[in-house]
């Protein structure tokens, strides 16, 4: 049985809303990293890619496989929080690890 756990370097990403690089099916990217979770019995990162490669125009949004992820790097750069996605919804996952809170819902800083 395949455990399927999250990625601690992605967790902390979230977590603490840091952009990320990584490499994903030979392209370099740039994300701000959203949704971490296991859909369709694969560990998988939903993220908004802001720079680096891709096939199709930027920015737009990508879901990876982590297993098919290599060199992520944190980066000293944060982002402000989740996004409003084009439909409006949230992927259904099968079990989400973490999800990036929303930018509206967070206290300003220092009135925590």
């Amino acid at each position: 049985m395949l455990l399927l756990q999250p990625n601690p370097l992605l967790w902390t990403a979230i977590e603490h809303r840091r952009m990320i690089q990584l490499v994903y099916h030979g392209k370099p990217r740039i994300l701000e990293p959203h949704d971490h979770g296991v859909l369709n019995g694969s560990v998988q990162l939903l993220a908004f890619q802001v720079g680096g490669s891709s096939s199709r125009p930027l920015p737009n949004w990508i879901l990876m496989k982590v297993n098919e992820i290599t060199d992520i790097e944190l980066l000293d750069r944060n982002f402000s929080g989740g996004r409003p996605t084009a439909a409006g919804k949230h992927l259904k996952w099968d079990k989400l690890f973490i999800r990036v809170e929303p930018a509206a819902d967070r206290l300003p800083a220092g009135s925590a």
